[in-house]
């Protein structure tokens, strides 16, 4: 008899406390899971993650969570959550990414944590607008020199050929003239190095490097040519244009008990090349698919820069403002490939909508499904640059719900250095190039969550200067 009473009063409890707790969730986002512990969602939300947020917000509302490897993330897809997720004190960047830097380029979170901040405001005022006279020109310089390097005709696939002119402009101008490799040989094995930390960026911040053997040791060599470089680049500095690694390693030294300017230098590394490149090689896919956009392109470009092709050019911010179209064009290619995800960790509860969301949640946003709302953007599936016409350039004003760049405390600190780089890159490409599309419209890999997307089949092309 005792042991019935003890069962039904144990049965009794546990009943109690599912129903409190039931009661307690009610308010909370609904949340997917699944029937193996830990793992949860995971094995569907990593086979096709952009589509399985898609289908989560049409099934389940504007918020919800998942619950994927451990860890709850609540997705916010309707404005109702944007000042909260970007302005909420009760929501923190560092404490969100701390993990993933230490995984991806191995800083200490203490180190991130007490650093970042200055860093970030340190980035900042060195790629503001009013400091961006001082980048234009190398980059102008440089370009000429990688696009002449191409020779006069020939065929490539078109993101190698963005990438070839691109990357060692970036690299230049970020680091100092000494860390690109100039021989064929010694580029090859960079290029293959980055395009494999690259790839693995997202993975390697969730999976043990012991499963990511090829990652990490790309990660490694990276770090070696970093740590090797890093002196040499130092002695260039001149007070009057120290680099934005010099700066960073000024700013980090003294601060912190280890050197970890290599491996903040590979952060940086990654978020020149990464994002860029790509957003350039995407925009020139999207005006030569285009070729009423394409035509109105180059008319502009000639009203500025004369006969496209006859001469080498020099291009400045003004001279930019006159051809508004390229800007336009770059926006909306962004807002077509932009990430797939944005994070945000909260520290105590806060509430969007009708839901509380918890202390410990992962909050993320989708840049990529946002910006293919219908509410925000109609015809969201459509590349029309005119949209671009209602939003203030002039002033740096984005249209609402454009969301690529983050924003709140801290959105991307080198938004105005990549957007100036992108217009020039494709400025020139334009002016120098004729182009012959080999293939059909490329694919995107939607697979994509951290940073712009990636082509997923190539687009080849024969190039032809215009001269």
């Amino acid at each position: 008899m005792e042991i019935l009473l003890m069962s039904l009063a144990i049965i009794l409890g546990c009943t109690v406390f599912y129903l409190f707790h039931q009661q307690r969730n009610l308010h909370r986002p609904p949340c997917i899971s699944g029937w193996i512990p830990w793992i949860g969602a995971g094995f569907r939300f990593g086979k096709a993650p952009l589509e399985f947020i898609e289908q989560a917000r049409i099934k389940h509302g504007p918020v919800f969570t998942v619950f994927a490897l451990g860890k709850r993330l609540t997705f916010v897809t309707e404005e109702e959550g944007f000042d909260v997720f970007f302005k909420s004190k009760e929501i923190n960047f560092e404490h969100a990414v701390e993990d993933h830097i230490y995984r991806t380029v191995s800083v200490p979170k203490s180190i991130f944590l007490t650093s970042h901040g200055l860093l970030y405001g340190v980035m900042k005022n060195k790629m503001k607008i009013s400091n961006l006279c001082q980048f234009s020109e190398k980059l102008v310089e440089g370009l000429h020199e990688q696009l002449e390097s191409l020779g006069t005709d020939g065929s490539k696939d078109l993101y190698n050929l963005v990438r070839h002119a691109l990357y060692p402009v970036t690299v230049n101008t970020i680091f100092g003239k000494g860390l690109y490799p100039t021989t064929q040989e010694n580029i090859q094995e960079f290029l293959k190095h980055f395009q494999i930390y690259d790839d693995g960026f997202q993975n390697g911040g969730q999976i043990p490097e012991c499963f990511l053997r090829n990652w990490s040791k790309s990660k490694m060599w990276l770090l070696n040519l970093l740590e090797k470089s890093i002196p040499d680049l130092e002695k260039n500095e001149t007070l009057d244009d120290l680099t934005v690694m010099q700066l960073i390693a000024n700013t980090l030294r003294p601060r912190a008990k280890q050197d970890k300017v290599p491996n903040y230098a590979v952060l940086m590394l990654w978020a020149s090349l990464s994002n860029a490149t790509p957003v350039a090689y995407w925009t020139i896919v999207y005006v030569l698919y285009n070729p009423s956009v394409y035509e109105n392109i180059m008319e502009g470009i000639s009203s500025v820069f004369g006969e496209a092709g006859k001469k080498k050019i020099e291009i400045s911010e003004n001279d930019l403002k006159k051809v508004p179209l390229i800007k336009r064009c770059v926006l909306e290619t962004i807002r077509l490939v932009a990430p797939g995800m944005i994070t945000r960790k909260v520290i105590e509860p806060v509430k969007i909508l009708n839901y509380t969301v918890p202390s410990g949640d992962m909050l993320m946003m989708s840049p990529f499904w946002i910006h293919r709302n219908p509410k925000y953007f109609p015809e969201p599936e459509l590349f029309k640059p005119e949209r671009w016409e209602k939003a203030n350039l002039e002033k740096n004003a984005f249209l609402d719900g454009f969301v690529a760049f983050g924003g709140g405390k801290y959105p991307c600190p080198g938004r105005w250095f990549a957007l100036l780089e992108i217009e020039i890159c494709v400025a020139l490409v334009f002016y120098k190039y004729q182009f012959n599309l080999l293939d059909p419209f490329p694919k995107q890999n939607f697979n994509q969550l951290l940073g712009v997307q990636r082509p997923s089949t190539p687009c080849r092309v024969e190039y032809k200067c215009r001269k």
